[in-house]
């Protein structure tokens, strides 16, 4: 008679034997917010979310990309990049109808906060295209703190402007200069204003356009304008666009949906100027 050996099924601990570097990484789950951007990892569409719904093939996330244009996706795992990073998104939790998290400055949102009475202190900047361009990103932030943006038609007369304000320690004055560079006109005539309740911070560009990322607008580059020309009208005609520099903004303010379309000098300047005319009066005489 054969004997037929019988094994025992293995019951013990058997170690993972994969090395490390073979091993997939935990991917992050992040709830589905509206105007989350998001990367789909197999087509390349980027986009903000604009709708999560639940459908019979499972849960779906509809992204809208800067020009307008609508794809719906399915939520599956590491399905996007936030970020550069590979995440799964998943439904919120809450039943609650999906509310924006955050602001177009990145901020946290105040659902319902009502805007705030204005205060005493302003922000100033150079021309329309950059108040419109404030009011895009910061417009939700500045409303609940109070602050009024306006704009100069230039800074030749910023002395005079700042004189007839007459800042105090309850009533700070900020102001936003294009191509605050040393030895320019524009620092000459900040250094002039500038005390403990007068803030002048700029960034290096010739124009308030060009402090938007040409990726954002769907160029490889703001181009070169020739010394003598007006800069504006050289950008539409070097990019092919028609000679119309009111047209032309709308067509780039329109490809800003937050902050991350802006290039960093333009942010911190904005974030120093809000932080400056909302700061505690700290004086002996202050509140």
């Amino acid at each position: 008679m054969t004997l037929r050996a019988y094994r025992r099924p293995m019951r013990s601990y058997q170690p993972d034997l994969t090395p490390p570097w073979k091993k997939s990484a935990p991917v992050p789950e992040v709830p589905v917010e509206t105007d989350l951007v998001v990367e789909e990892v197999s087509t390349g569409f980027c986009g903000a979310v604009i709708r999560c719904e639940k459908t019979a093939q499972g849960p779906t996330v509809t992204l809208e990309d800067r020009f307008g244009k609508h794809r719906v996706f399915p939520m599956e795992p590491r399905g996007f990049l936030l970020e550069g990073r590979v995440v799964t998104l998943v439904r919120p939790s809450s039943a609650a109808p999906v509310r924006p998290a955050r602001t177009a400055s990145g901020s946290i949102a105040v659902p319902g906060a009502r805007a705030r009475v204005a205060r005493a202190g302003r922000i100033y900047v150079e021309g329309r295209h950059d108040a419109e361009l404030v009011e895009r990103v910061w417009g939700d932030d500045l409303r609940i703190e109070g602050v009024v943006v306006e704009y100069l038609e230039g800074i030749d007369d910023l002395p005079a402007i700042v004189g007839e304000f007459s800042p105090g320690p309850d009533a700070r004055l900020g102001v936003l200069v294009d191509h605050l560079v040393p030895g320019s006109k524009e620092s000459r005539i900040a250094a002039r204003v500038s005390d403990a309740n007068v803030l002048v911070v700029g960034h290096p560009y010739i124009d308030v356009w060009e402090a938007v990322k040409p990726s954002s607008v769907g160029i490889t580059a703001w181009p070169a304008v020739p010394r003598g020309q007006d800069w504006k009208t050289g950008v539409c005609r070097a990019l092919g666009w028609p000679e119309n520099t009111g047209a032309a903004w709308q067509r780039i303010l329109s490809t800003v949906r937050s902050y991350r379309d802006l290039e960093p000098a333009l942010l911190g300047s904005v974030e120093h100027l809000i932080d400056f005319v909302t700061a505690p009066n700290t004086s002996p005489s202050g509140g």
